[in-house]
């Protein structure tokens, strides 16, 4: 099966890393994937993974320019599934498709993306796309939110990650804290910065690393030289390979107070680091309970932070290393593999098996 992913959206987040896994997932069980999206680090990340890779401008919703364009390529490249993400993909690849007869499956990273306007119920009524979520709590957010759609239109398959070969062996000292989120008020970066710069005033060492971007880089850049943390604070800006730099961490911090399943979370999981993280979203879907103390109150502050980094930077070296052993654990319980295996079976339920 020839399946073509298209995503429109300009910043890195959780979809596009699930695009790339999935695409690698399937290719290895023989499909073919195309990824289409705007020019830049999705595109190139894509084709440094040997996948087919396409740059092109969007421009505004329903443009017949561009929708022909894509009734083209879909009916020279004999694509099979169509895979879209935000509402401007439905609004020109998923009308393409549409015209076609191809199949499309709209992939919702959180409930909130699909809104009860008249666009987004004209899309869903004509174009009649499956829906995918990564996690029960998505699905019941948009049982909720929008009263048209059925239980039996939206499937579930939660998201998984490659583990790493083993778990790690050693601990870094100072502890290294890291965190991979888009550098989003939502995100809670300002809850970490606050609670080291108290840990760090009672005589605490360690580090922080940062990796990403976002609208309040600025702004927290500049908290931090105000926290006095502009020697315990690395800025690492937009990675390709985020998980070589979670190798080089121990704990992973996600403070954030709205998530859908994060991408960031499972792949620090994947590489058996000890996580951190609020209960917001589907964590608690993933998250092992052997480490519920480390599962911070949806509701928790910038204190509750200080308390739970503060106990981790007292805990002995073993006891670190047990700890990413169980979310190791956990990450090899939904693995990529289990994952690949059910979107597939998903797909070709769709009836686009060629």
């Amino acid at each position: 099966m020839k399946i073509c992913f298209v995503n429109s959206t300009n910043k890195w987040g959780g979809v596009k890393s699930w695009t790339l896994d999935v695409a690698c997932g399937l290719a290895n069980r023989g499909h073919h994937a195309v990824i289409v999206g705007r020019p830049g680090p999705f595109v190139d990340k894509a084709r440094d993974m040997g996948l087919e890779a396409m740059g092109l401008s969007f421009g505004p919703d329903f443009n017949p320019l561009l929708i022909s364009r894509f009734i083209g390529m879909f009916r020279k490249g004999k694509i099979g599934l169509v895979v879209v993400n935000v509402g401007k993909d439905m609004r020109s690849a998923g009308i393409a498709a549409r015209v076609l007869g191809i199949p499309v499956v709209h992939r919702v990273g959180l409930a909130g993306d699909m809104l009860n306007t008249w666009k987004v119920r004209l899309m869903h009524k004509w174009v009649r796309p499956s829906i995918l979520v990564p996690c029960e709590q998505i699905k019941n957010g948009m049982l909720q939110e929008l009263p048209y759609l059925r239980p039996e239109e939206v499937t579930v398959v939660l998201t998984g990650k490659e583990p790493a070969p083993e778990p790690p062996a050693t601990v870094h000292s100072p502890l290294r804290f890291i965190s991979t989120s888009q550098l989003n008020a939502d995100k809670g970066h300002k809850d970490v910065l606050g609670a080291l710069a108290g840990l760090k005033k009672l005589g605490y060492d360690f580090y922080y690393d940062i990796v990403g971007t976002g609208r309040i880089e600025t702004e927290l850049k500049a908290l931090a030289s105000r926290l006095d943390l502009d020697d315990r604070v690395v800025w690492h800006g937009f990675q390709k390979d985020v998980r070589s730099t979670l190798r080089k961490s121990d704990i992973f911090l996600l403070p954030s107070y709205s998530e859908g399943l994060p991408n960031t979370l499972l792949e620090a999981m994947a590489e058996g680091l000890v996580c951190v993280a609020r209960d917001t979203g589907g964590v608690n879907e993933v998250w092992p309970r052997q480490a519920q103390r480390l599962l911070l109150p949806a509701s928790s502050d910038a204190q509750h932070v200080a308390t739970t980094l503060k106990s981790l930077l007292k805990t002995e070296v073993e006891d670190i290393l047990e700890l990413g052993q169980i979310f190791w654990n956990a990450a090899n319980e939904n693995s990529l593999r289990i994952m690949s295996d059910k979107i597939d079976y998903f797909f070709q339920a769709q009836g686009a098996c060629r």
